[in-house]
């Protein structure tokens, strides 16, 4: 059980919590205290200089780094591993985009081209580099914004803004020669929630003494959050391989997080203080699960290998009702290739990235940052 885990969190770090001198979140039209909305972005219809007409049955390819697709917000990125929104009104969506292997991480959205805000220093040997973005739950007010990377020493998380080095809050998360990705969610009562492969090392999943195959939950400096199951450990939850996204339900009642183990890609329930052993739904297929959102009535999980979404249909008890149906796959909706990171902005939109350039097909705009728009329920499912 993992009420017995405790592991002292020597990498934590301590230092200022100063705002950045640069205020970089007023680029997008966005509202940080109004609720969001269940809209995608009004966008104009009308083409632009050397746009093709529009047309309501199909979209042009792309031409160069110009995609015609109206749902692509940035484009000609390199093997985007890592998104998070920024808070929306619904009238605009925009979101931070980071590239796994150059470590950059931009601000992109519906309102203008792609604003390099930071390069952070990684290193992309073993699946790793910059792989899990999330804002600071007081974003409003700080502007920081937290990242999982491998280094050429470790795994860890740092915070940055925008005009200042990053940080570190969290280090010595084990690196190995694979499995080092990592994911990261803020969550609900402030808390950061960070998901840790095994680093190539399975029985380090089950050790209460390393943080790798762990699901962390820790506070904005490092330390165990409150509340955790052990007072003096960060470990939420054990037993993950190569996790590739973290999600919940808007009131954080629900926390789910996404791994490809060694027999099949798996979907988790988390819940505190137990071992990832019972997967809420397996593929026998790997098809490379990535992020995932919650929709309420239905779990969306992107994939990097399969290259669509599959909609994981839910009981009223969070359990998963019936087979996924798969979306954006060519057939049913557009097909964007292999999808690496999936966060949700509002109840309805989620924004998704790319990492076609990273042994995929790549189109002349990849990579992009796409918004989703949540599937209706099929209504099919388990009595």
């Amino acid at each position: 059980m993992l009420a017995a885990v405790a592991v002292v969190p020597a990498g934590c770090a301590e230092f200022d919590d100063s705002t950045a001198a640069t205020d970089w979140r007023d680029a997008p039209e966005l509202t940080a205290e109004a609720a969001p909305q269940p809209e995608l972005p009004e966008m104009d219809d009308s083409p632009g200089p050397g746009s093709p007409p529009s047309s309501e049955t199909s979209v042009p390819p792309p031409e160069g780094c110009t995609d015609y697709d109206k749902a692509v917000i940035a484009t000609c990125l390199d093997t985007v591993s890592a998104v998070a929104p920024l808070p929306s009104d619904g009238s605009s969506v925009s979101a931070l985009a980071g590239e796994r292997r150059s470590g950059r991480v931009f601000l992109v959205g519906t309102d203008g081209e792609p604003q390099e805000i930071a390069t952070l220093d990684v290193e992309a040997t073993g699946d790793g580099g910059l792989t899990g973005l999330a804002l600071s739950p007081t974003y409003a007010e700080d502007g920081l914004v937290y990242a999982y990377v491998t280094t050429a020493s470790d795994n860890r998380v740092v915070r940055f803004s925008q005009g200042q080095s990053p940080k570190p809050v969290l280090t010595g998360i084990p690196k190995g020669p694979t499995h080092n990705r990592g994911a990261l969610l803020p969550g609900t009562d402030g808390a950061l929630l960070v998901a840790t492969g095994d680093a190539g090392t399975p029985s380090a999943t089950a050790d209460p003494g390393s943080l790798a195959g762990k699901v962390l939950r820790i506070d904005t400096s490092g330390k165990p959050a409150e509340g955790n199951p052990q007072a003096d450990s960060p470990v939420y939850a054990h037993g993950l391989r190569s996790p590739g996204g973290l999600c919940s339900t808007t009131d954080g009642g629900r926390l789910w997080v996404t791994d490809q183990a060694e027999q099949h890609d798996a979907v988790y329930r988390v819940e505190a203080g137990e071992p990832l052993s019972v997967p809420a739904w397996t593929w026998k297929d790997r098809p490379g699960v990535s992020g995932c959102a919650d929709w309420t009535d239905m779990l969306a999980v992107a994939t990097s290998e399969a290259g669509n979404v599959q909609n994981l249909p839910l009981t009223e008890d969070g359990s998963v009702g019936g087979d996924p149906q798969p979306t954006l796959d060519g057939e049913n909706g557009a097909s964007y290739g292999r999808i690496g990171s999936l966060a949700q902005v509002t109840g309805d939109v989620a924004v998704a990235g790319t990492v076609n350039k990273d042994g995929g097909e790549p189109v002349s705009s990849d990579d992009r940052v796409v918004l989703i728009v949540r599937q209706p329920s099929s209504g099919s499912g388990r009595d």
